[in-house]
């Protein structure tokens, strides 16, 4: 299986990636109006990270206390005062139409270069954008796959059409009359996760019977073909909030259905050739890029210092933050001790901190220490969606783990550097740390 050897030559890709496209959005004045603020004399530079649903929204409504934060955060002319970033693990839209929404929703302007969603980063993953893929997962995924540079997609409903014995469990979706051929598609060459599809139940079967045939579904299974085509899976989010009073599946329910069907009929573990989304070291590096660049239309000539990660999420949106900050101070341990050394080596970051390739997003080594990184990151948990101060919680000893099979149960990363009620509180606390003023 090809593996991805290092994000340095990723970062670069994704760094001209999301600078062609800063440029598309300088040239229009409409976006331009949005940023124009310089610090405070005296006090340092940061950046927002947003979670959207628990902290702006629980299903289709926005939480008060979110309208209320972002007339804070812009100013009379609706001007952003710092970087802000919207990072999600939804996918099943496009950027734009996620920036349309919130623009709606939290009466300022929200532009797509603010919007991370769970699969954004896979547009650095170039050596899959001309294999042929099978996408699962719901919304206008066949778009989604083309904008983020996959050239040849295969929905599962295609998938269905072309080889239409496959899909059986609903009696009445099964072929009638007569048996029809398959119609004999190209071999798929890896697949691609984006989010919970609607028909589990298909979705399971099709991309299990693609696994266990090397990409050819209408050929016999076979037990030696392992280790399987590429998997890259987005949002391993167990559990996320709506309306609801208690939390719903997420992606990562699905992926553990999927893990676990596939090791019951196989007899082998699904490997993930990159998980990506939230707590992935690779979904904040995004979104770091994105703050950087946002600095700079803002005025700012010095790099942004500090990163502060809000949501609801403690086993993703506080894990992931909590797990980024570790690498972030391993980077700078590791620059002054290569200053030391003048440049005679020294211990690098994924070393130092002994993460595992799946939490750095499926990369085995980190980009290297020549870019302008924060000096750490901060997580601030609300407690508006799956945490919530009222529901009993078990010691963290005790804790069951919510995260992915592939990460590491730190119970320590689970713990947040401040704890809020909601997204108002947040924003006020981040910028009396900060010595800004609010108003």
């Amino acid at each position: 299986m090809q593996r991805i050897r290092s994000l340095r030559t990723g970062w670069q890709l994704l760094k001209s990636s999301c600078e062609g496209a800063a440029k598309q959005v300088n040239s229009s004045p409409s976006t331009s109006r949005y940023y124009s603020h310089l610090p405070p004399q005296g006090s340092g530079s940061f950046g927002l990270l947003f979670d959207i649903d628990g902290v702006l929204v629980r299903g289709r409504t926005l939480i008060p206390a979110a309208k209320q934060c972002f007339r804070n955060l812009v100013d009379s002319n609706g001007k952003y005062k710092v970087p802000v970033v919207f990072v999600t693990n939804a996918g099943n839209c496009m950027r734009q139409t996620k920036a349309e929404h919130l623009s709606h929703l939290l009466e300022v302007e929200v532009s797509p270069d603010q919007v991370v969603l769970s699969h954004s980063p896979l547009r650095m993953f170039t050596q899959f954008h001309k294999m042929r893929v099978l996408v699962s997962g719901q919304g206008p995924i066949e778009e989604v796959a083309h904008n983020l540079g996959f050239q040849d997609v295969v929905t599962i409903d295609m998938l269905r059409e072309a080889y239409s014995l496959l899909d059986v469990v609903d009696h009445d979706r099964r072929p009638k009359d007569s048996i029809p051929s398959s119609k004999g598609l190209p071999p798929i060459d890896a697949v691609i996760l984006f989010g919970e599809p609607i028909r589990w139940e298909t979705n399971l079967q099709l991309i299990v019977d693609v696994l266990h045939t090397n990409g050819n579904p209408d050929d016999a299974w076979s037990s030696m073909r392992y280790p399987h085509i590429p998997v890259l899976a987005c949002n391993m989010d167990l559990l996320w909030m709506a309306e609801a009073k208690n939390p719903r599946f997420g992606h990562g329910m699905f992926l553990v259905c999927l893990e676990s069907l596939y090791k019951k009929v196989t007899g082998y573990d699904l490997k993930y050739e990159a998980l990506i989304g939230k707590p992935s070291v690779v979904t904040y590096n995004y979104a770091e890029l994105l703050i950087s660049q946002q600095a700079e239309r803002l005025g700012w000539t010095t790099p942004v210092k500090r990163l502060y990660a809000i949501g609801d999420n403690p086993m993703s949106d506080i894990y992931g933050a909590n797990l980024y900050n570790h690498y972030l101070q391993a980077s700078q341990r590791s620059k002054a001790q290569m200053q030391a050394k003048s440049g005679g080596g020294g211990v690098g970051p994924l070393a130092e901190t002994k993460m595992t390739s799946a939490e750095l997003g499926g990369a085995s080594v980190v980009f290297g220490a020549e870019e302008d990184l924060p000096e750490g990151c901060s997580s601030i948990l609300v407690c508006t969606g799956v945490y919530s101060r009222n529901r009993q919680e078990l010691p963290s000893e005790q804790r069951v783990f919510h995260g992915h099979r592939d990460f590491r149960f730190d119970p320590s990363l689970t713990q947040p550097s401040f704890v809020v009620e909601d997204v108002k509180d947040a924003v006020e606390l981040v910028f009396q740390q900060e010595g800004w003023p609010l108003e």
